[in-house]
């Protein structure tokens, strides 16, 4: 018997509002969030500096559906919390947008006391990008560092994402310690340095860059500097080389359709 496909469910999305605890709402970032599968891309950025307000990615999955609750992995993470989040719960709402709400560390306090916020989050249409209307692809690529060794490790994390016309990418030099825990697991520690971002998208039959932060933006691939990557065809778990860089793909989608749901947004 065929195995059933279920075809991967991507999103474009951007916060509207947060909250800290019964605070008034705010909005001081331009955020894009690019969700393909179980992946996520997210690159927040200051209206006021244009620096990175916040800047990470990893891995979201629900932990339960009704009510959802989402947990996210951060791979990168300009705030440097590389820990599993606590479960994020998210509400729809009447207009269709999403309520997230949960307790987090907040960053600008002095010592970034643990406390409750809330976050409303809308999708955003897929633009058009090169592929022409209907015919966006949705992928999420992670550099590949393979398998680590017991002791200290030097590694270049990235992570690319492109949906339809909307392009991220996010890099951050990090130190993994590898070791074993009292009953032979394995367990890795992880620091990280700044973290480098772009943001392109297609406009006008060309890619342009909305926003190039960070120390290392020559080092990033641009799709508004000619990157060309082959991804028609591809699958999840795939090998691809980009730029002398060894990546997996993490997430594909033939088409970038709009997901009936969101999936992500805040954690620990």
């Amino acid at each position: 018997m065929s195995k059933l496909f279920v075809p991967l469910q991507s999103s474009l999305t951007t916060r509207l509002s947060m909250r800290w605890a019964s605070e008034t709402p705010f909005e001081t970032t331009d955020t894009l969030v690019i969700t393909v599968g179980e992946w996520y891309v997210d690159l927040r950025v200051d209206k006021q500096t244009g620096k990175i307000d916040w800047a990470l990615a990893g891995e979201c999955t629900d932990e339960s559906k009704d009510p959802r609750r989402v947990v996210f992995t951060h791979e990168i993470d300009s705030h440097h919390n590389f820990n599993i989040s606590n479960p994020c719960p998210f509400i729809p709402l009447p207009n269709g947008d999403e309520l997230e709400t949960g307790t987090m560390a907040r960053p600008d306090i002095p010592g970034a006391p643990m406390t409750d916020y809330e976050e409303v989050w809308r999708y955003l249409p897929i633009r058009e990008g090169p592929e022409g209307p209907g015919r966006g692809l949705a992928w999420i690529m992670e550099s590949d560092e393979g398998i680590l060794e017991e002791g200290q490790h030097q590694v270049t994390k990235i992570f690319l994402a492109q949906i339809g016309g909307s392009y991220l990418i996010l890099y951050q030099k990090q130190t993994h310690v590898v070791s074993r825990t009292p009953l032979g697991q394995r367990a890795v520690k992880i620091t990280g340095e700044g973290v480098s971002a772009r943001r392109e998208e297609w406009t006008d039959g060309h890619w342009e860059i909305k926003y190039a932060l960070g120390p290392n933006i020559d080092d990033l691939p641009s799709m508004a500097n000619g990157l060309d990557v082959k991804m028609r065809g591809r699958k999840s778990g795939e090998n691809v080389a980009i730029g002398g860089c060894d990546f997996i793909v993490r997430a594909y989608a033939s088409e970038a359709t709009e997901a009936p749901r969101k999936i992500r947004q805040s954690r620990l």
